[in-house]
């Protein structure tokens, strides 16, 4: 069977792949495996916060996580609808065994997920999500009266926390800045523009109506279109698009262009340098970052580090190091003095920081990531497993990134769940990018055809 967790928890179309019936059993694994390592007090039980986006789904996988959580023997309090960083926030101070955030993060409303945070706010290891599944198909004694858990209501404190804890971080007046934000009718159609005007920033707020319905339809971070417009037309000096979970943010300068996450972690990390707290001089992104930040990075003095794609894995080599920032090109950026997750809100209010302190544009500050062109083709029905050993490709890719040298890259990537090789190509024109990538998908074609 293939393995139930993805890059990001479980995640899969709701009521058909993610049912009230998974959901119950997850929850009964995750308190399970937790509740044996909980810290318990006072002969207390282990404690889960459990939150959820605005997906007309999350209502019912609320209630069945919850009750396979209770009926393990763990005490849960109920967040519903908010951020997956406020569920990583409350985890880690409001000193919980396990956080869950039922999410699908961008993809569509019929989509939903489930994603388990550790004490301490942290994303769970590969391991430990082995561990969850392992015991989903083992024989247990159910704890009985009032060994069974118990279940109460979180209150608008929650937000409130939270609100505090994001205009605490940035630390700065915001007055006299007008944002565009998008909140993609999700989790943080409260949140965000609260905490932006809570900084002092006049928000101009789009797509924050959530129907259950309409998470992710045609706004937000993977649907910019309306926050361009918004931004132009109501003269904002730039705009913010966040996800229905809010765990990532991609920006828009004032003149309506999308400024994406590799941009924005350049002009955060060179911020963090200038003010002497760019830790270990280095910023960690993904394999999938544009080289033009690599290279940007490289001219202004600072190291990047390479992680697997997944903000999880980003973090990891984060803690590893020490390192104070890092993300993804998708917008998930972690800055890990104030977060322990990409954090969509919070990055918000850092862009904000910045273009306040600075007096520049979101546009001068983010001109000097140069975005290489990049071609990405998905070659269907090949081994995938065989992509890092077969001689002919390994041939060719050693050919391709010689031809490119420091100014282009190759990069082929197996896909999670299908038998599929993701061929990518950085050039330093798109014509070239094009020629590569499909020379190089056709010898991938040829040479791992099932």
């Amino acid at each position: 069977m293939p393995r139930l967790f993805g890059t990001d928890g479980v995640r899969g179309l709701a009521n058909k792949k993610l049912t009230p019936e998974l959901a119950t059993n997850l929850g009964i694994a995750a308190a399970r495996l937790f509740s044996e390592s909980a810290q318990t007090k006072n002969g207390q039980k282990p404690r889960a916060v459990v939150g959820r986006d605005t997906r007309i789904s999350g209502e019912f996988l609320d209630h069945a996580i919850v009750a396979g959580l209770a009926s393990a023997g763990m005490d849960v309090d109920r967040a519903r609808v908010v951020t997956t960083p406020t569920v990583a926030f409350l985890t880690a101070e409001g000193d919980y065994d396990l956080g869950v955030m039922i999410s699908a993060s961008h993809n569509p409303m019929p989509d939903n997920g489930i994603k388990f945070f550790a004490r301490g706010g942290f994303k769970l290891p590969d391991t430990v999500e082995d561990k969850i599944e392992a015991i989903l198909v083992e024989e247990w004694e159910r704890p009985l009266g009032g060994d069974v858990g118990e279940v109460e209501e979180e209150s608008k404190a929650v937000d409130r926390s939270y609100i505090d804890h994001l205009v605490s971080a940035v630390g700065t007046d915001l007055s006299g800045l007008r944002i565009a934000v998008d909140c993609a009718n999700g989790a943080a159609s409260f949140l965000g523009p609260e905490a932006l005007r809570e900084a002092g920033a006049d928000a101009v707020v789009i797509n924050a109506s959530p129907d259950g319905r309409n998470i992710n339809y045609e706004c937000g971070s993977t649907h910019p279109e309306a926050l361009q417009a918004a931004v132009v037309s109501q003269h904002c000096d730039f705009g913010v698009a966040y996800d229905g979970d809010a765990d990532r943010c991609l920006a828009v300068d004032a003149e309506g262009n999308l400024v994406d996450g590799d941009k924005i972690m350049g002009m955060l990390a060179v911020g963090l340098k200038e003010e002497g707290k760019l830790a270990g001089n280095t910023l960690v992104v993904t394999v999938m970052s544009n080289l033009g930040l690599l290279l940007a990075m490289k001219e202004v003095g600072i190291d990047t580090v390479q992680t697997a794609v997944g903000d999880r894995y980003v973090l990891e080599k984060m803690r590893e190091g020490g390192f104070a920032i890092g993300g993804e090109q998708s917008g998930h950026v972690i800055i890990s003095d104030y977060a322990t997750t990409g954090d969509g809100v919070l990055t918000s209010l850092m862009i904000a920081k910045r273009v306040k302190q600075t007096g520049k544009s979101l546009a001068e500050l983010t001109d000097f990531v140069k975005r290489l062109p990049q071609t990405l083709i998905n070659v269907p029905n090949v081994d995938k497993a065989a992509a890092s050993s077969n001689e002919a490709v390994a041939k060719s890719v050693m050919q391709a990134e010689d031809y490119l040298g420091e100014n282009g890259r190759v990069l082929l990537r197996p896909s999670g769940t299908e038998p599929v090789v993701r061929v990518m190509v950085e050039a330093a024109t798109q014509e070239e990018s094009d020629r590569v990538c499909k020379e190089l998908a056709s010898v991938v074609k040829e040479e791992l055809s099932l």
